[in-house]
């Protein structure tokens, strides 16, 4: 199988959702209508992610299929002498994917962008239950070099 790495598509979204949604993790997170339709949410998100230039959702195709996703954030800042950083998210690849070297390949393709662009840093979070993940990362030359702390705020950002 031929995999490309490429910005989302619209017609893309439900692939992608459907991702998100199959772990335990995600599975709590994620709504699916028993009928495949998703939240209007989901599409807003999309065209707001797609619009914004800073903002690149990639998906790994194999052969049409869309078989992994991530989304990769560039961050301007004042530290590091005003430089940019990338953050990775969402990475998840299909289950029937699993252990055939995409997600590395997606790693490797979101480090490539974010070279690319002038990134001096690249990082990412990934939840502490995760623990595959972890050893996953840390064999692509990351390391656990800080605590992430989160609070959340409900859908009205109350």
């Amino acid at each position: 199988m031929t995999i490309t790495f490429r910005r989302a598509r619209r017609d893309d979204v439900p692939a992608i959702i459907g991702l998100l949604a199959d772990d335990v993790l995600g599975a709590g997170r994620e709504t699916i209508g028993a009928d495949g339709e998703l939240d209007q949410a989901y599409w807003a998100a999309f065209d707001a992610v797609d619009a914004d230039p800073n903002q690149l959702l990639v998906v790994a195709d194999g052969d049409g299929e869309v078989a992994g996703t991530l989304q990769l954030s560039f961050i301007p800042g004042l530290s590091r002498g005003g430089a940019w950083r990338a953050q990775i998210e969402a990475v998840r690849v299909s289950p029937r994917r699993r252990g055939s070297g995409i997600g590395g390949e997606m790693i490797g393709y979101a480090i490539g962008e974010a070279r690319r662009r002038g990134c001096v840093i690249v990082q990412l979070t990934t939840d502490r239950r995760r623990t595959q993940a972890h050893a996953f990362y840390e064999r692509l030359g990351f390391e656990s070099t800080h605590v992430g702390m989160k609070l959340a705020l409900g859908p009205d950002g109350s």
